[in-house]
């Protein structure tokens, strides 16, 4: 849960307590009882039910008309009080509230906004992988501030579906541009105009968002008071309006041989010849993209039959209405496989050769890494970064051009069987949050990206991308004399940094 939905779920449920308390208590004395509890026993402290007094036990003094006092402030045993967990609550954000210079408004707290939708079906049988992209989906429209985006694959009821039935291989999202009133642009791909990020890859990893497996449990949150700027009408072309487009590329692991080696894509496991586009797959390829696209089958164990099922991408949407009190960010994406700068080639996935030493393996230093260099187009201030592995992957890296450490985001893997517990994934990638201003880059600066992966045993068609968010060096706009209102980020403290010196 973001936070700002956790104090929307506090400040949605019922109200504070009464302001003046002993207005209440006046008027619950008149309906005072004197009753006692059993002998031998201690009183049962509900104070909607009258207890009725037993020969030969104390009186006790109980008043039933307390109930919302005793539920909001708790109860009273000997000398002592129990406070109730929602008192705390509500007393913890108040302070929280108090402690901003200007009080936010009611529109503050509701400034937010959040939507979640469902993508379009997707239709997977034991063993098959489904990787379709979907055009004009749900999305927020108008000139807005994106905060977020979280997704998960879920069933019909809206279960969420484990790694190990459904492997998230990855999903993407993007916006595009088509001609305004266009009802056929899904028909003419002609007509619609790539709008992508702000680099580093030309013609590859134009999204947004994207994650994989570790969708579940890795924010994506823009701390404050940053945002993805979109639907900005001066930026589309004249005569065309922006949309949104998804990617979901997921394997159905059900009664498979070898899950593992079906969601890294192993060749010999899915029995093709040829890639998505007719080109025969070169000799001595292991594994990846080219042998795990739409439509093609995993090898599943000889008599295992189970119906096909529908399953869904739900994903969350946060987002503010763009203002001038927002300062937009640039999207950046890292690829360890695009060695354009040091080789002139680009893979986008790479295979890790197993661990042959035993002395390696016995200081378990079988790990291993991928590194390149890239070019950033233009500088700025780091205010978020994360990676994105695969199943084997350890952590990742970005490096400045004098080798200091720009942001690491590792890698958490499950433990259980449950939806976002599941062991043997990656279900979170730990993500940056650099105290603002503090983690810059200059235009043309050439980072280094570090991707490091376990070598106890083989894995391919594994990735290593970094995402990075960067801000302008300049500061927000304050109305003078006024200071920022109610900081949403955690964990970034609510403060502007100066621009860098």
């Amino acid at each position: 849960m973001q936070p700002i939905d956790r104090l929307r779920a506090v400040a949605s449920r019922s109200p504070l307590p009464h302001p003046f308390p002993h207005r209440r208590r006046k008027r619950c004395r008149k309906r005072r009882r004197r009753v006692a509890p059993p002998v031998g026993t201690q009183p049962r402290m509900n104070p909607y039910k009258r207890m009725r007094p037993a020969s030969g036990s104390a009186p006790l003094t109980t008043y039933p008309c307390r109930g919302f006092l005793a539920l909001r402030l708790g109860w009273r045993h000997g000398n002592k009080m129990k406070i109730s967990s929602p008192f705390l609550v509500h007393v913890l954000l108040i302070a929280l509230l108090s402690a901003t210079t200007t009080p936010p408004s009611t529109e503050a707290l509701n400034a937010i906004k959040s939507k979640t939708f469902l993508s379009p079906a997707i239709s997977l049988s034991p063993g098959s992988v489904s990787d379709k992209w979907y055009l004009d989906i749900a999305f927020p429209r108008g000139h807005l501030a994106l905060k977020s985006f979280n997704g998960e694959v879920v069933d019909e009821h809206g279960v969420p579906v484990p790694l190990h039935e459904t492997y998230l291989h990855h999903w993407v999202v993007e916006p595009y541009y088509v001609p305004k009133g266009n009802t056929d642009a899904h028909d003419d791909l002609s007509k619609i105009i790539p709008a992508r990020n702000s680099g580093v890859c030309k013609d590859t990893m134009g999204q947004y968002y994207g994650l994989g497996s570790e969708t579940r449990r890795t924010s994506t949150w823009v701390p404050d008071p940053y945002g993805i700027e979109i639907g900005d009408p001066e930026a589309a072309p004249e005569g065309y309006e922006e949309r949104w487009l998804l990617n979901v590329h997921a394997i159905d692991t059900r009664g498979v041989v070898d899950k593992l080696a079906c969601t890294e894509c192993r060749c010999d496991l899915y029995n093709v010849t040829v890639d998505k586009e007719g080109r025969r797959i070169p000799e001595g390829y292991p594994g990846g993209f080219h042998c795990c696209y739409d439509g093609t089958q995993c090898e599943l164990k000889d008599g295992f039959v189970v119906e096909t099922r529908k399953v869904f991408l739900r994903y969350t949407v946060m987002w503010l209405d763009w203002s001038d009190s927002l300062l937009p960010v640039r999207i950046y994406i890292f690829d360890v496989t695009d060695r354009a700068l040091l080789e002139g080639k680009s893979e986008t996935a790479c295979k890790v050769e197993g661990c042959s030493s035993s002395e390696d393996r016995a200081k378990n230093d079988c790990v291993h890494v991928e590194a390149t260099k890239q070019i950033l187009p233009r500088g700025g201030v780091i205010v978020f970064g994360v990676a994105h592995q695969h199943s084997g992957g350890i952590g990742s890296s970005l490096h400045g051009e004098d080798g200091r450490l720009l942001c690491e985001s590792m890698a958490t893997y499950g433990e259980g069987k449950e939806a976002g517990d599941e062991a043997g994934y990656i279900v979170g990638m730990s993500t940056c949050y650099p105290k603002p201003g503090t983690v810059t880059v200059r235009d043309g600066e050439a980072l280094t990206v570090v991707s490091n992966y376990s070598s106890e045993r083989p894995h391919t068609g594994v990735m290593g991308l970094f995402y990075i968010l960067v801000a302008e060096h300049r500061q927000l706009p304050v109305a003078a004399g006024k200071q920022p209102g109610l900081c949403f980020s955690f964990p970034v403290p609510c403060k502007l940094a100066a621009p860098p010196s």
